[in-house]
């Protein structure tokens, strides 16, 4: 069966463009803030912002990999830099020998509070004033079509839309057994 390549029209392909130009100059930008301010890459603040939300400042190690860009084996490493800084424990589940639950240090906490300031005012800057209400509600909306299309792709991207697919959903509700993992 012969397929037909569908390329991009000349006004795809400058959009395509200035879209990876502008998310690239994006994430640099905070990237860059948050290791000169705090010493800390995006991942790693995004890994103690999502403890810090967390019933106790823990999740297991599964939700952590769900909730975050990280995939499990990539999260499992982080973690050990954030234990080697102090700012995250990794202590076994008490009800499954396989499991392993992150939890945030006091350490960790004040950390992520010194750096906040600085990583909101970042993206202020580089996106949210750039645009006005309507397009960040655009923005909104483009970025959920993303999702839904990258989660056809791959069960990673199916994690991911389902982290951001309901805002009102707060996808770290009490299950009904907390204390259980699942590594």
């Amino acid at each position: 069966m012969e397929t037909t390549t569908r390329w991009l029209t000349a006004e795809e392909q400058r959009v395509w463009r200035r879209f990876l130009f502008a998310c690239q100059s994006l994430f640099g930008a905070i990237e860059g803030q948050l290791l000169r301010d705090s010493g800390l890459p995006h991942g790693y603040y995004e890994i103690l912002v999502h403890l810090s939300e967390a019933p106790d400042r823990a999740l297991r190690m599964s939700q952590l990999a769900a909730a975050s860009s990280y995939s499990k084996s990539r999260l499992s490493h982080a973690v050990s830099r954030l234990e080697m800084r102090g700012l995250v424990v990794r202590m076994d589940c008490p009800t499954d020998r396989r499991g392993q639950i992150a939890k945030l240090t006091d350490e960790g906490m004040a950390v992520l509070e010194a750096a906040a300031p600085g990583h909101v005012e970042q993206v202020r800057r580089s996106l949210i004033d750039a645009l006005t209400p309507e397009q960040i509600r655009q923005l909104g909306e483009i970025s959920a079509a993303m999702i839904a299309a990258a989660s056809l792709e791959s069960a990673a991207g199916s994690q991911a839309a389902a982290a951001f697919a309901e805002p009102e959903a707060d996808c770290l509700e009490e299950e009904e057994d907390p204390g259980g993992c699942d590594g």
